[in-house]
């Protein structure tokens, strides 16, 4: 007889966790199809959304950054500001002028020429050149940065990441210039 009442006392059991499996299911689809959930770029984010992303896309970059292929030079900042200026520019500003867009994405783009931090870093010239080309390349979900894979060579994109993890140092004139100048197709 106890063994009777033990498998019935289990069957009730995995009745009641499929039922609260169900009912669950179906309050987070009421939820999603009724709820005030935060779709808008002015709504506040959902609880950890931001370390949703960047946790591992912290780690995926790390696994899959490679060093640059070349050097730098004037002539690779040069051609860096000019695919900064056609590519970049709209959202993530030039040195001294912030994008008028970018604060009104979520998450804002961030300004690339401007300090921040606690340390006063410009951009992302505190991450390893490498780093800035993966996202370059591969775009981040759940972001506007798209991937420029099929809109920039390999070349370009390491010109434009090499320009930016120098935005800290004192950059050439012509490339002040192209940075600074109107926006222009590359020659």
């Amino acid at each position: 007889m106890a063994k009777a009442r033990s498998n019935k006392g289990i069957g009730k059991f995995f009745l009641g966790v499929a039922v609260t499996i169900v009912l669950f299911a179906i309050g987070f689809f009421l939820y999603l199809k009724f709820g005030p959930h935060p779709v808008a770029v002015a709504d506040a984010p959902f609880p950890f959304e931001r370390q949703v992303v960047k946790t591992p896309l912290k780690a995926r970059i790390k696994r899959q950054m490679q060093p640059a292929p070349f050097g730098i030079s004037e002539d690779v900042f040069e051609e860096g500001a000019h695919i900064y200026q056609a590519q970049c520019s709209m959202c993530h500003g030039i040195p001294g002028h912030d994008s008028l867009l970018a604060k009104h994405m979520y998450p804002a783009a961030p300004q690339l020429w401007k300090k921040h931090g606690p340390h006063g870093v410009v951009g992302v010239s505190d991450d390893e050149a490498g780093s800035t080309y993966w996202i370059v390349a591969n775009g981040i979900r759940l972001t506007g940065m798209p991937s420029f894979t099929h809109v920039l060579s390999d070349r370009e994109m390491w010109e434009v990441s090499l320009l930016l993890k120098n935005a800290d140092q004192e950059l050439p004139d012509p490339v002040n210039q192209i940075l600074n100048g109107p926006v222009a197709s590359k020659p």
